[in-house]
């Protein structure tokens, strides 16, 4: 009798093993998958409309894919800390191990290659000799490069040290030097521009990393603690809400002033911005739909713990959103008309 439970774990083990060796190649291939919109996205849309990008559009597309999913990681880690310290019972000291070391490592390496490209008059850099290092001090596009390479490395230093909620600080520098970015002096408003923008990047990355990081928890107590994941899942949807509308009304003012009313519904189809633009809408309605099914099956199924697969699938599209959005800002922008 005493053989049986010692003859059933090494089969245990091994199809925990094979469970996980799947999962992370089913990781590995969505992150594939997910690096071709950026890659190949700026080629495609621009495809037929007489528009044309700056050279290595599609590398700059990815590095800022990764910029803004590592912001995404990040700040969804300490947002999704904060829910579950409002769950009483919660096993916060079990809390799933942090990624948001590995993120701010690979936002450096993306930060620091997007700050090449703006070193060499916003070409892709052949040679080191291409580089004017110096120069960056000297411009204002320089400067935020600068600011978001350094505010990566502190946040990294924060997600290493005993108070890792700092890291707060260094990421709202880089969500800052993005609106920037964004939005340089010689555009009508550009503060105005800015400030939509900070707002739409910050729920966007509270969103995004929030729900990430609040299935991670989900996943890990599922075993433990059931009912606090469930209520951790809970309060996210409450407040996801809201980002969700803060998400919209920021978008939809953004792109009025980029594509006046009268000429939006052309603009959609006939310009890389909008073709691009329009993808990101849609897969942003059906990211709402499955958040809807995840919200229903929370309040409404006997089993609380069915909304678990409609909020992973959430999770996908979502990061399929980020992709787009890091094309988008690769893009040309379209004439006013």
């Amino acid at each position: 009798m005493a053989a049986t439970p010692a003859a059933a774990t090494p089969a245990a083990a091994t199809r925990v093993t094979a469970a996980g060796g799947g999962r992370a190649a089913v990781v590995l291939v969505l992150v594939a998958l997910a690096a071709l919109i950026p890659l190949l996205g700026p080629s495609t849309a621009l495809r037929g409309t007489g528009e044309a990008a700056a050279p290595g559009v599609g590398g700059i597309a990815l590095l800022r894919a990764v910029l803004f999913a590592a912001v995404c990681v990040s700040a969804g880690e300490l947002f999704a800390a904060r829910l579950a310290r409002r769950v009483p019972g919660a096993p916060l000291e079990d809390a799933p191990r942090s990624w948001a070391p590995v993120a701010a490592a690979a936002g450096f390496v993306a930060a620091l290659g997007l700050a090449s490209v703006v070193a060499t008059g916003n070409l892709l850099p052949r040679r080191l000799s291409d580089m004017d290092i110096g120069g960056l001090y000297q411009t204002r596009d320089g400067m935020l490069a600068l600011l978001v390479v350094n505010a990566f490395v502190v946040a990294g230093l924060c997600a290493l040290s005993r108070r890792p909620a700092t890291q707060v600080w260094p990421l709202a520098a880089v969500a800052v030097a993005e609106a920037l970015r964004a939005h340089p002096a010689t555009e009508d408003s550009p503060l105005i521009g800015s400030g939509l923008t900070l707002v739409h990047v910050t729920c966007a990355a509270l969103w995004v990393g929030g729900l990430l990081h609040v299935l991670r928890m989900l996943r890990r107590w599922r075993a433990t603690a059931p009912g606090e994941g469930i209520a951790v899942l809970g309060l996210y949807a409450r407040v996801a809400a809201l980002l969700f509308a803060a998400i919209t009304v920021t978008g939809v003012c953004s792109t009025l002033r980029r594509m006046p009313a009268g000429s939006v519904l052309e603009q959609l189809t006939t310009t890389a911005y909008g073709r691009t633009l329009l993808a990101k809408v849609l897969l942003v309605v059906a990211v709402a739909a499955l958040a809807l099914c995840a919200r229903r099956r929370l309040r409404r199924s006997s089993d609380p713990l069915t909304a678990y697969s409609p909020a992973r699938a959430e999770v996908v599209f979502l990061g399929t959103v980020v992709a787009l959005s890091a094309a988008l800002t690769a893009l040309p922008v379209p004439i006013r008309w």
